[in-house]
């Protein structure tokens, strides 16, 4: 009996009318298969997964190979963005055996949840060194059935390394100067400084990096930072990975060019980089910044938001083509007689040079990927963006993963706030603040304690982890300083208490989950950054606004013992640790604490928002008032309002000059 009807993941129900007799994670799968003496087989994927979707056709709906796994296992289904404790855990044993990993992630574990064989995807016939999924599900029953004191062994031998893997958290304060210079030189050895970004295909958009070089920049005056974000940034907008008609970026690009990508659209991608392409406007004023961080955000709104008001987490990559076949990109690519059918020759033949669509074609069977190598604001471009548009919004649109995750519209929320504030767009506020109201009424319970998952208004299952407490808080934090609502701060309050309280270890190491949440085989920490900021640095970065709002010292000490990580990792990791050293240069700067005595949305607030300052807080509204912590005893001058700007115990005088402000907030 398949068991994944009425499940919160959309994931787990494109699954829920295999042949495959489906369990979800739980204490009773693990229970059947020690009943039945079978080992248990874990699929690990998510609903805008090209390879998952590719193994579930191939083979989870074929009904021998069904069949098989029936009556010789139990499985189990996983959603990784759901359960992203089960996925680290056994991906750290992937990695670690087989030195790769990836989705979907194929685990064997006995009925202790303990591994013993591990893969990605394999395919229904041997291929390309790969054995078939049959062989290795036959490969397995035998070695169950007849080494079963060799499995038990390897099992044994995993969870033993796992276990005794321990990381170090730095131990001697947080990074200084040093650590932060070495970092930007190890970024600067990794720089394609050809096509921009770091390291060669597949390649990622490196949103924490970018951040770090930003927020360099402003902290030192040092070009060569400002300059790597800024050809970073052009090359992504420009490049293929951007979708030049719709706003909004995918995954990340197959080449080293920008140019193919894979085609899926997440919300973490989208949250990251328009709060990027904000902050890069705001250092530099750049008009293609500006229209990339605002079409991002009414990408966002427009194809992710739902109707309760949060942010689903995902675009499919795959949707049907003409003929009716599931392909990946088939939404998004244009062939030139595509363009003619739209445009008529003449414009279609603008078109093609414009967005760089060739015979020969950019992606697969004469296809291009939409780039723009030319004018961005050329006005004839602008009208047949509008028409193709037009036309491509006809064609069968990609699915859509409603599940609301927690950490994930918690960075929304914190660039739908800021990007709305920055360009006078208070819609995307209110946004902003309609998906906060549904993280307090859904995924918050009465004692501030986060579920991972929503769908439909529904609260999941599974605890929230680190990454939801840390990145929520930032949303909350952010808000806060947008919209002059002090409840937001107090929200954060409530979330950065159960971090300390759950998820603090000796020394202050941080980890993945609470120690009251379920047992796996290893308690999860990792501090580096992966598609989204770790955990580990996301909290930290939040205990360190939340105590320059508050003046909590313990707030404080929890963030610069938790930055210790970033001391050991950052100068020689510094691609996969950039949120870590964004927070570091806000420590480093102090972060700069702003209370604006005066009306929120005013002059003084809007030039204290835009003050470039890395981590510095804002709170604004009126004096005295219990909202803010720093509002209180800083009164209006003559009646006129008035900015306070203090950092590393001093204080500046107070303004009631705008400019005055913002030279104070420019960073160096």
């Amino acid at each position: 009996m398949n068991r994944l009807a009425g499940v919160t993941s959309p994931y787990l129900l494109q699954h829920a009318d295999n042949p495959v007799d489906w369990w979800p994670w739980s204490p009773e799968a693990f229970e059947e298969a020690r009943r039945r003496d079978v080992p248990v087989l874990l699929s690990v994927g998510y609903s805008s997964c090209h390879w998952c979707h590719v193994m579930a056709h191939e083979s989870f709906e074929d009904e021998a190979t069904a069949a098989y796994m029936n009556a010789h296992f139990v499985s189990v289904k996983v959603d990784r963005e759901e359960r992203p404790d089960v996925d680290a855990v056994y991906m750290e044993a992937v990695q670690a055996a087989t030195g790769q990993g990836g989705w979907p992630m194929t685990v064997f574990l006995t009925a202790d949840a303990e591994p013993f064989y591990f893969g990605t995807y394999f395919p229904p016939e041997a291929r390309h060194g790969m054995p078939s999924f049959r062989q290795v599900l036959e490969g397995v029953t035998a070695a169950w059935t007849d080494r079963r004191d060799e499995v038990g062994e390897v099992a044994g031998r995993i969870v033993r390394d796992l276990s005794e893997r321990s990381l170090a958290h730095g131990g001697d304060g947080p990074p200084g100067e040093a650590e932060l210079a070495q970092a930007l030189l190890g970024l600067t050895r990794d720089y394609d400084e050809k096509r921009a970004g770091f390291g060669g295909a597949p390649k990622f958009p490196p949103s924490m990096v970018l951040e770090f070089l930003l927020r360099h920049h402003a902290r030192t005056g040092a070009d060569g930072a400002l300059q790597m974000a800024a050809d970073t940034c052009a090359a992504m907008a420009r490049g293929g990975i951007y979708d030049q008609l719709g706003g909004g970026f995918a995954r990340y690009a197959v080449d080293r060019d920008w140019v193919v990508p894979h085609f899926e659209k997440m919300l973490y991608d989208n949250a990251l980089l328009c709060r990027v392409y904000a902050h890069l406007w705001r250092a530099t004023g750049s008009e293609l910044a500006r229209r990339v961080a605002l079409e991002t955000a009414d990408f966002m709104v427009r194809e992710l938001r739902t109707p309760e008001g949060g942010f689903a987490s995902a675009l499919d990559a795959d949707s049907e083509d003409a003929h009716g076949k599931h392909v990946e990109g088939a939404y998004y690519v244009w062939t030139p007689e595509q363009l003619r059918e739209v445009l008529g020759e003449e414009d279609a033949a603008f078109a093609a040079e414009h967005f760089g669509v060739t015979e020969e074609g950019t992606f697969e069977e004469g296809s291009s990927v939409l780039q723009l190598p030319g004018d961005p604001d050329d006005p004839r471009a602008a009208r047949v963006r509008e028409r193709l548009l037009a036309a491509r919004d006809e064609r069968p649109r990609p699915g859509r993963d409603d599940k609301i995750v927690a950490a994930w519209n918690g960075l929304a929320i914190a660039a739908l706030a800021e990007t709305g504030a920055f360009f006078d767009r208070p819609d995307l506020v209110e946004r902003a603040t309609e998906a906060a109201d549904l993280l307090v009424r859904v995924h918050m319970g009465p004692v501030a304690r986060l579920v991972r998952t929503s769908k439909d208004g529904r609260a999941g299952d599974h605890a929230g982890v680190l990454e939801d407490y840390g990145d929520v808080a930032e949303g909350f934090l952010a808000l806060a300083g947008v919209t002059g609502e002090g409840a937001w701060l107090e929200f954060a309050g409530f979330l950065l208490d159960i971090v300390l309280q759950h998820f603090r270890g000796e020394g202050g190491q941080l980890y993945d989950t609470a120690d009251d949440a379920e047992r796996l085989i290893r308690r999860p920490q990792d501090p580096t950054d992966s598609a989204t900021p770790a955990g580990w640095t996301a909290a930290a970065g939040a205990l360190l606004s939340y105590a320059a709002h508050t003046g909590s010292e313990s707030h404080r000490t929890a963030a610069e013992e938790a930055l210790g990580v970033v001391k050991a990792l950052g100068p020689r990791a510094p691609r996969f640790i950039g949120w870590g050293l964004a927070v570091a240069e806000a420590l480093l700067d102090g972060p700069r604490e702003v209370a604006v005595a005066g009306p929120v949305g005013g002059e003084l607030h809007r030039t204290a928002l835009l003050g470039r300052a890395p981590g510095a807080v804002v709170a604004a509204g009126e004096s005295g008032g219990a909202e803010f912590p720093l509002l209180a005893d800083r009164p209006m001058a003559d009646g006129a309002p008035t900015a306070y700007v203090c950092r590393h115990f001093v204080c500046d005088a107070p303004t009631t000059d705008a400019e005055t402000l913002a030279r104070a907030l420019g960073g160096a």
